[in-house]
């Protein structure tokens, strides 16, 4: 026989199937689509604010949202897997230290903000995988690199011969523009 414990489990497993709520913390500004049912018609309604606190228990978990509207401050407990929550989005990080922001609730205008979360990035995927070593991407082994090496080295050097001659023409063009000023230059004297 099942606990309620293995009961609720599965029935998370269950929900997260189905739909899956991004990871948000205490201090997030998070806007969460509440599904309303107004006579047959359902519609989305969304409700905007700072996640002041949050529970994890199982199918239990709930986060308690609060924002200020028309200068009062309303807050709006939500069950994480209830079927009225629609969508989670986190629209900014918060930077803060403790699990429980009910201090908020005595505070308004600006000592009520809270400090973004800078996140790094590092230029790394954590979900890349790493390719299995085969003799395709191994390095090829050194003879082989041995050979390759004169080839190298003669096509290294065709291009070198090449230059030099055209080193050699540069004075050349020098000396002729040299030429033709001093010879101007005694004309007009």
């Amino acid at each position: 026989m099942k606990t309620i414990e293995e009961i609720n489990q599965s029935n998370v497993k269950k929900i997260i199937s189905e739909r899956k709520h991004p990871d948000f913390f205490p201090g997030d500004i998070i806007k969460v689509g509440v599904r309303i049912t107004e006579g047959k018609r359902d519609r989305i309604q969304y409700f905007e604010g700072v996640c002041i606190a949050k529970k994890n228990r199982d199918i239990n978990s709930s986060f308690t949202v609060r924002k200020i509207s028309f200068g009062e401050g309303v807050e709006r407990t939500f069950a994480l897997y209830s079927p009225i929550v629609d969508t989670i989005k986190v629209i900014r990080s918060g930077k803060v230290r403790r699990a429980k922001l009910y201090y908020l609730r005595d505070r308004t205008g600006k000592s009520a903000r809270i400090a973004e979360k800078i996140k790094k990035k590092i230029g790394i995927d954590v979900e890349t995988k790493i390719q299995q070593v085969t003799e395709e991407n191994v390095m090829p082994a050194t003879e082989e690199k041995i050979e390759e090496a004169p080839k190298a080295e003669a096509k290294a050097e065709a291009p070198k011969a090449e230059a030099k001659p055209a080193q050699k023409k540069a004075p050349e063009k020098d000396e002729k523009k040299k030429e033709q000023l001093k010879e101007k230059a005694e004309q007009k004297k």
